[in-house]
């Protein structure tokens, strides 16, 4: 690695070295055994460039780590990982109502100089997540009902290709590549090493969690799906049934309304009446205020996550499969247990048409994610039954919700991901794929291929 150290700044590290396993490690425990040969901590794009260059001409595949949140490990390999923290630079431009970002940038840094400005876009709900991976693969937030995607938000992106080249992509610059840089997900055409996007003002937000117990769990998941249909663009919310340990199991609402709690509480009013909840926190938090509530934590130990997608509310037979499911979920020791969400989706990413984007799902109501997590010391078997159990209920689920799936709750277990994914999008995005990366240099394990071409497997 010395020789690819001399061509750049940043600085190159391999197993042993200091910094390497913060480079490195996966936010998905499940795949912490995946070791790279190396790791260059870019310091700008030019490094990007010289590192794919010099990789491309050994044959050494190369990724590119943002946030490194990649629910399937695929922010590691087994060759050259470009850690792009060192691209975090933030600038926002109050005139034009613009902020430019590195590739590297996470989410806390732009909330950061975004709220500086009370300036807003559509962001995820952690601030590790990077703000590449988030972006490539559509990006759905709590606010997204209302401001559509992150991708929707992007107006510019710089991207370095497989030959070392750097380009500009926007509406009218190599559009076909932005078209795709919006919604095609992360590492198949390019390492993007900075955005830029248009932002909006904030509104003042109210923000619910409420809990309610097992034994009315078909009830209140029923109301719960109903108001979500009929609500304004303003409110998104997730919708969970979950379990934990020995716990029975609980329903919960967690969300955020571009508008006052009254209002808030108005549109919650059918699931209150419907079943009295062990807890409700209705309130007034302001944009900002709800943003940091909203916020979710999980342990980062090893889980696995399942997608399909629902343009309508499941059905009452429906509710009952999740509910069967939930409970015979076979445990584990993680105290993220497992269950299965209906993330609010629609509203303005549906105006959106499905061949202006990359992005296909313009048509979905709820993404239906199920979800199972272990400990290491979990013993092999329990491992096995969380997989079969996961693997079991979305079969099941593929009765009541389409085959569609998610990019950035990325499914290694997918076979037929091509379609689940990318859905009409896909034959457009490998004629892309054949412009700019003909030879297949970027291949993550579930690669968008050139067409008429096979790459290596």
């Amino acid at each position: 690695m010395k020789e690819l150290q001399r061509l750049v700044e940043g600085r190159v590290r391999v197993a042993g070295d200091a910094g390497f396993e913060d480079a490195t490690r996966p936010f998905n425990k499940r795949y912490a055994d995946i070791r790279p040969t190396a790791v260059l901590s870019v310091r700008h794009a030019a490094d990007v460039a010289r590192a794919i260059t010099w990789a491309r001409e050994r044959n050494m595949p190369v990724v590119a780590r943002g946030g490194g949140h990649s629910y399937a490990g695929y922010s590691v390999g087994a060759g050259l990982v470009l850690d792009l923290r060192g691209l975090g630079s933030v600038r926002v431009d109050p005139v034009s109502g613009l902020v430019a970002v590195g590739g590297g940038t996470r989410n806390g840094a732009i909330y950061q100089a975004l709220q500086r400005h009370d300036l807003a876009i559509p962001l995820g709900n952690s601030d590790e997540v990077g703000i590449g991976g988030l972006v490539l693969g559509g990006g759905v937030s709590a606010v997204s009902r209302a401001y559509g995607l992150t991708a929707d938000a992007l107006v510019e992106t710089e991207i370095v290709l497989a030959d070392g080249t750097a380009l500009v992509c926007n509406a009218t610059d190599n559009a076909d590549l932005f078209w795709a840089c919006r919604g095609g997900g992360g590492g198949h055409f390019g390492v993007n090493t900075s955005f830029t996007f248009r932002t909006r003002t904030p509104v003042p937000s109210s923000t619910c969690l409420l809990l309610w117990p097992w034994r009315q769990a078909a009830q209140v998941l029923a109301v719960l799906q109903k108001i979500m249909a009929q609500a304004p663009d303003q409110f998104a919310a997730r919708i969970g049934a979950s379990r934990a340990g020995d716990d029975p199991g609980v329903v919960s609402i967690i969300g955020q309304h571009l508008g006052p709690a009254a209002e808030l509480r108005e549109l919650l009013a059918p699931a209150l009446d419907v079943a009295r909840p062990a807890r409700a926190d209705i309130a007034d938090r302001g944009y900002w205020g709800a943003k940091d509530y909203m916020y979710h934590e999980t342990s980062g130990e090893p889980f696995a996550v399942r997608t399909r997608c629902t343009p309508k509310p499941l059905s009452d037979s429906g509710i009952q499969a999740i509910v069967d499911a939930v409970e015979r979920w076979p445990g584990s020791t993680n105290p993220d247990g497992a269950g299965v969400a209906l993330f609010a989706w629609g509203g303005a990413i549906n105006r959106v048409p499905v061949a202006d984007s990359a992005f296909p799902h313009r048509d979905t109501l709820f993404l239906v994610s199920m979800d199972t997590s272990w400990l290491p010391s979990d013993p092999a078997h329990t491992v096995w039954s969380n997989l079969e159990w996961l693997d079991g209920l979305h079969e099941e689920m593929g009765n009541y919700a389409t085959e569609a799936a998610y990019v950035n709750f990325t499914d290694p277990a997918l076979t037929d991901w091509q379609s689940a994914y990318y859905g009409p999008n896909y034959p457009r995005l490998a004629q892309i794929k054949k412009r700019y990366d003909p030879d297949g240099f970027f291949q993550p394990p579930q690669a968008i291929r050139p067409l008429g071409k096979e790459i290596r497997a």
